[in-house]
């Protein structure tokens, strides 16, 4: 997929090889009932190319990041602009956005520092089912 191809709105790039990164996407799955978001894994060849457009590490996969409307958010306010879009009452937890930036994504990074040791890792990027598959950029 060439750079002009891809319209950048509500790309979710994660870790493809981390459990904790692959729970929170089939989380947001199941709670994206607009079916908002697509998906990307930072390691995948789209995931390289979205980085590379916005001038960001190709190696540096500690951070989940949201593409919306052709800007780019990293760390914890990535996660509470992707909250804010869930049904239920996950929209509630945006309003932690108004927690100072340094101590939100000090939290952040300490999970994503972790998050190999505590949650695991897996040898390859997840591949999505069929029914999800229209989701996931490749």
């Amino acid at each position: 997929m060439e750079s002009e191809e891809l319209v950048y709105s509500n790309i979710l790039l994660f870790d493809g090889v981390c459990n904790l990164c692959n729970g929170i996407v089939q989380f947001v799955i199941k709670r994206d009932s607009k079916r908002r978001f697509l998906f990307a894994s930072l390691q995948s060849e789209t995931g390289q190319e979205i980085l590379k457009d916005f001038n960001l590490p190709a190696a540096n996969f500690d951070s989940f990041i949201l593409i919306s409307d052709g800007k780019c958010y990293q760390k914890s306010t990535a996660a509470l602009k992707v909250a804010k879009e869930l049904n239920g009452f996950w929209k509630a937890f945006y309003y932690l956005i108004f927690i100072p930036k340094p101590i939100r994504d000090f939290f952040y990074n300490l999970i994503a520092k972790n998050r190999y040791k505590i949650f695991g890792k897996r040898e390859s990027c997840m591949i999505p089912t069929p029914e999800l598959k229209s989701r996931f950029l490749q």
